[in-house]
């Protein structure tokens, strides 16, 4: 009896093995982050009564206008052409000596010395005198470098969420796309002035200001990138060793 137990058990932990396994290779759908989230344009303001005229209040035709973006709700292609390279060295060296000698002096013609007992353990001698030599030596030495260079190019299509007073646009998207067993985000927001922006409809990116650029991933192969949180207590600063 015990051993048929013994079996049932064993095939349940086998089975919710297998379940939690596939269960971890499922993929989920690419997440959307709210705070790079499009807006609709606004609706149009109620029309107003014909009094006859050719031009009627509130029927906005533009007739020699381009296609750039200028209104909320109209999207732009923002071109990220971002390229950061910069490296850091430092090397510092510091050496400090000092001697100290004081002769014993001469007093009245003699050296003074002192008759100690015999059981004090000075050195083996019983006399001593004023003479007093101190030495010391320091030295430092310390150097570091380092370097950092990313480059991240590609285009993203944003929406205006907001138009400024001076003119200039709040812009803000998001693109999500799921490759294989993960899925990657490219997320972009900022303020974009109309004068920079082409005639096609795009700005490259090292013209938005306050710019937020993200591009980033989740799934298994970014799963793997991702260091232990054992291994980032060995690294961290609260670690004494």
């Amino acid at each position: 009896m015990s051993d048929c137990k013994l079996f049932v058990q064993c095939k349940t932990t086998l089975l919710m093995l297998l379940l939690l396994t596939i269960l971890a290779g499922c993929q989920s759908a690419p997440k959307r982050d709210p705070e790079f989230a499009s807006v609709r344009p606004p609706l149009p303001s109620q029309a107003a009564v014909s009094n006859g005229a050719i031009y009627q209040a509130g029927f906005d035709m533009r007739l020699y206008e381009d296609i750039k973006a200028r209104r909320v709700g109209d999207i732009l292609t923002v071109r990220v052409q971002e390229n950061t390279d910069g490296s850091k060295s430092t090397n510092t060296t510091a050496d400090k000596s000092s001697t100290t000698t004081i002769s014993n002096p001469t007093i009245l013609g003699a050296n003074p010395e002192f008759n100690v007992p015999g059981f004090v353990p000075l050195n083996n001698t019983q006399n001593l005198s004023l003479e007093t030599n101190l030495n010391s030596s320091n030295e430092f030495e310390g150097s570091g470098s380092s370097s950092q260079k990313n480059q991240l190019t590609g285009d993203i299509t944003v929406s205006v969420v907001e138009l400024l007073p001076n003119g200039n646009l709040m812009v803000r998207g998001e693109k999500r796309l799921q490759i294989n067993n993960g899925n990657e985000y490219i997320r972009v927001s900022g303020i974009v002035r109309p004068v920079d922006i082409l005639s096609d409809n795009s700005v490259l990116s090292t013209q938005i200001a306050d710019a937020t650029i993200v591009f980033t991933g989740d799934g298994q192969t970014a799963d793997v990138n991702i260091m232990g949180w054992l291994a980032r207590f060995f690294i961290s600063t609260i670690t004494p060793f």
